[in-house]
């Protein structure tokens, strides 16, 4: 599909998009269509329950005087910031994606920022993930070869869509790889796939077992030593401000396949766990989208690469390892696997490259979907800068994010009688003993924790997303980079 930015409808034969305002007041364009098809618009409007708001559409067929298959009327509601821009272009996108129309034409009176956020939540809305089925494809029913977005800013519009589109190309990435089964997305194949992205100028190391166990590495090694495929440690690195200035580190947990291990999962849903590496992908979509755009910012990101199974090599509950930090940790549930991994990823980061400041991203805990379900990700700091400047890429993205506490009253709760620590609090405050343990392992380096276990993959559609791996995540620390750290 091709997105192009144009002063005026070039295309007369798909679909038609003009925008009505709330009360029912046309846009000038849509005047102009009402007058040239003697008053097909008004007529439609009489009678009916579209009024304007956001998330309406009402379709006119075939209307007289015109060479449109059809013209949708669009409710452009209350429409002032960017993500109500992008949500309106996803849901035109969910109306004309399956209609078959071979060109669309989107003409709103919306200027060259505003267009250029229809056009991205287009984009978004057209992503799907059917590359394993051999029939009933959802790709074969879109026929759409050509999107023109009308604007009377054409050319600011596709200067800023540039850095949209990559961001966009982001978000795929991180869907194509949290949808991947597990049979084809293990930590080698992970691996290999993330160091193509060298071609885009991204420098891509990949460290192995006999590398982290080199290290220190015994959290993260622990953790995929019951299963055949080999661990991997993937340092993904973008130079795109002076190789003096210390970067952005993002690190990400990357359980390719998450069984349990000897704390077995039960076996309903467990076919979900193959996204328990969503805080990877997560990372790996941000770096292609920071390289994508060329961001003027150093950054490098962190993943973990593990598969937890229940093999006769596996770790034990009552396991004692030792993290690259030199801080030992008694295993007393297998199953709280991805804090490991992270442990030894972010003391790594934190030594390796003192970077201004860490965010690691993990489908960490169900608790955090108990606090919040999935509307929201809860995120954990040390440094209340980065607190508001999430929340603010939050509210910008519509990647929503909630700050939950720290206190030493909680880091307690992981105190062992055998060890420097447990790998677990116990019953209550799931999602917050987590973050405490993460904590320990940062040294004094700002640093957010951020838990999308409720976030990672949804049920059901959204504005810019069909059903499945959101890539929530990608827009979030694109903002947050974008509007904060670059030069």
């Amino acid at each position: 599909m091709k997105i192009k930015f144009a002063k005026e409808v070039t295309e007369a034969t798909g679909a038609l998009v003009v925008g009505v305002e709330e009360g029912l007041k046309l846009t000038a364009t849509a005047q102009t269509v009402d007058e040239a098809t003697n008053g097909a618009i008004s007529r439609a409007l009489k009678g009916g329950d579209f009024e304007g708001k956001a998330d309406q559409f009402l379709e006119i067929l075939a209307p007289a005087n015109s060479d449109h298959s059809r013209v949708i009327l669009a409710g452009l509601g209350k429409a002032e910031q960017a993500l109500d821009w992008q949500n309106l272009g996803g849901g035109i996108a969910a109306e004309v994606l399956t209609k078959g129309d071979k060109d669309v034409s989107i003409a709103l009176d919306a200027d060259g920022e505003e267009s250029a956020h229809v056009a991205l939540g287009f984009r978004l809305r057209s992503y799907h993930f059917d590359k394993y089925k051999s029939k009933d494809k959802p790709g074969d029913k879109i026929k759409l070869k050509k999107l023109t977005v009308v604007t009377h800013q054409d050319n600011q519009a596709d200067d800023l869509f540039d850095g949209l589109d990559a961001v966009a190309e982001g978000v795929f990435l991180t869907r194509d790889l949290v949808s991947e089964p597990p049979n084809v997305l293990y930590p080698e194949s992970y691996a290999k796939q993330v160091k193509e992205l060298e071609k885009l100028g991204l420098e891509v190391d990949v460290l192995g077992e006999k590398e982290m166990a080199k290290l220190g590495m015994g959290a993260l090694l622990g953790v995929g030593q019951g299963s055949v495929r080999e661990s991997q440690l993937v340092v993904i690195k973008w130079t795109g401000a002076a190789k003096t200035k210390a970067p952005l580190a993002f690190v990400g947990k990357g359980v390719t396949f998450d069984t349990g291990g000897i704390s077995l999962k039960p076996g309903p849903g467990m076919e979900d766990m193959k996204f328990d590496m969503g805080g990877s992908g997560v990372v790996v979509g941000l770096m292609r989208a920071l390289a994508g755009r060329k961001a003027k910012v150093n950054a490098v990101g962190v993943i973990g690469l593990v598969e937890n199974m229940p093999d006769g090599n596996a770790q034990r509950p009552g396991d004692i390892v030792t993290s690259m930090s030199g801080q030992t940790i008694e295993i007393l549930n297998t199953d709280a696997e991805g804090r490991l991994v992270l442990a030894d990823a972010l003391w790594y980061t934190q030594d390796k490259f003192k970077p201004q400041l860490m965010i690691d991203l993990a489908t960490l805990t169900g608790a955090m979907m108990v606090a919040l379900g999935e509307d929201h990700a809860g995120f954990f700091t040390n440094d209340d800068g980065i607190a508001k400047k999430l929340d603010a890429a939050g509210a910008e993205t519509g990647d929503k994010v909630w700050r939950m506490p720290l206190h030493d009253n909680y880091d307690k709760l992981l105190k062992s009688d055998v060890a420097d620590m447990k790998n677990i609090g116990g019953k209550f405050a799931g999602s917050i003993t987590a973050a405490q343990f993460l904590q320990r392992f940062v040294n004094k380096t700002p640093w957010a924790h951020i838990d999308i276990a409720g976030t990672t993959w949804s049920t059901k559609d959204s504005s810019t997303a069909v059903k499945g791996a959101t890539g929530y995540g990608v827009k979030l620390l694109n903002a947050f980079v974008a509007d904060n750290y670059e030069d």
